[in-house]
């Protein structure tokens, strides 16, 4: 790879020397169509990604002549994305056009396409991809505009967007889970779980489906429980899937705490679903739901509701959450590198950040835009951008997706029939170690 990166580094010294002798009438880098690098590098595009790359980036970053692009969007993402194209063509000449993929499928979508040169040049994907993405050379890391990314961006949005150190995304959206609450029936917002442990002592109604609040139970959610004395899910930040944590001490501690707060949520884990939650919070049925920004649309108009972080725990840490980061991508395999890089970095600047807030209700990872007003003083996104605060991304190693079946059985096995925590959490752990050496061996 370092030989490969050496001898196109050379071609394109090459082509610099050449084009100052002779220049070009527009002033312009050598067009990819006539250009003795250019020509190399689509013809083995077939085959092999773009790999060109800077270390700093360039006074003046232009476009490839004739460049246009496509960007792969959702239905969400498509209104904000169709209003700053304009404003993109007119400040570097750039046609892009847009293709409906949704999020969820554009990383699955890129492994086959992108070597297809079918693929588009800029996508969306959730942060938990890039690790598998990034070691299959299917994105470019973020180079020239490394620094004013990370200059802009918080500083878990560039976390989750990086892989081995090396920054890949160019952040665009963050989101996590905080505590939604229903203002009519919750006049002081609690700010531990022993208050709401109180409050349910007086709310809680069973028999006619109050309760005073409810949660998914997956690893997404419970990992606050995991988290609070200590324990983990991966060692080393999350990045060593050998180091399994769910079964430290640590861990089963928070998880017993996790059991004795069944008293005060009596639904079996089963029949607690996503559809059932958002019904019981709509109609008031549920006075406080552990939820996320993907739910705000839903209850608007239902619920007069507001967000605020997590209770803290009864010794005063705060619960930490898991959350997510959504970022800008550059197919490995574009033509246009520098086109698609402008692009994605054009995408996040605070003025689109905020444009994307106003038009998609996105929380954006861009650090100014999350302190202007029209986001610091909103009632509602504002809990969310607390919580963060005080959140880590979700695992993106491979090793991840061996953890939520055999998790799912053991939130089941510990709240609906009481199993004891220590047994069920190291049975856990073996499984999913087998998995992920059968994984491995495959």
């Amino acid at each position: 790879m370092k030989k490969r990166i050496g001898l196109l580094a050379l071609a394109a010294m090459m082509v610099l020397v050449l084009a100052a002798c002779g220049g070009n009438k527009n002033g312009n880098e050598s067009s990819p169509s006539t250009s003795p690098a250019a020509t190399e590098a689509e013809s083995a595009s077939a085959t092999t990604p773009n790999e060109s790359a800077t270390e700093e980036a360039p006074v003046d970053v232009k476009a490839e002549d004739g460049a246009t692009l496509k960007i792969w969007s959702d239905k969400t993402e498509r209104v904000f994305i169709e209003s700053v194209i304009p404003d993109f063509k007119a400040k570097y000449g750039v046609d892009v056009t847009i293709e409906e993929v949704n999020i969820p499928d554009q990383a699955t979508k890129l492994e086959t396409d992108g070597p297809a040169n079918l693929a588009a040049d800029v996508l969306m994907i959730p942060h938990n991809h890039v690790s598998k993405l990034a070691a299959a050379n299917l994105i470019l890391p973020n180079d020239l505009f490394e620094a004013e990314t990370k200059a802009n961006t918080l500083q878990t949005a560039l976390d989750a967007s990086s892989y081995n150190g090396i920054l890949y995304g160019y952040p665009q959206t963050i989101e996590t889970y905080a505590l939604f609450y229903n203002k009519a029936l919750v006049k002081e917002v609690p700010k531990t779980w022993d208050d709401v442990i109180k409050f349910a002592e007086s709310y809680n109604d069973p028999s006619n489906k109050k309760y005073a609040i409810g949660w998914l139970h997956n690893l997404y959610f419970n990992s606050m429980f995991v988290k609070w004395k200590g324990g983990y899910i991966f060692g080393k930040d999350d990045t060593d899937g050998t180091d399994i944590g769910l079964n430290s001490d640590g861990a089963i501690e928070g998880l017993k705490y996790y059991q004795s707060l069944k008293k005060i949520f009596p639904i079996k884990t089963t029949d607690f679903t996503f559809d059932i939650q958002s019904e019981l919070f709509s109609t008031g049925k549920l006075a406080m739901s552990i939820d996320g920004p993907w739910s705000i649309g839903a209850y608007k108009g239902k619920v007069d509701f507001g967000i605020a972080p997590l209770p803290a725990f009864p010794d005063g840490k705060p619960a930490l959450s898991l959350s997510g980061v959504r970022s800008f991508y550059v197919n490995s395999y574009t033509k246009y590198p520098n086109a698609s890089k402008l692009f994605a970095n054009f995408l996040t600047s605070k003025e689109n950040a905020l444009k994307d807030f106003q038009l998609a209700n996105i929380i954006p990872a861009n650090k100014e835009a999350n302190e202007d007003p029209l986001i610091k003083n909103d009632p509602i996104l504002s809990g969310i951008v607390e919580q963060f605060k005080n959140s880590k991304p979700m695992p993106s190693i491979p090793e991840m997706n061996s953890l939520y079946a055999p998790t799912d059985a053991a939130w089941a096995a510990i709240w609906d029939s009481n199993a004891d925590v220590k047994a069920t959490m190291d049975k856990t752990v073996q499984t999913v170690k087998d998995l992920i050496s059968s994984t491995a061996a495959q």
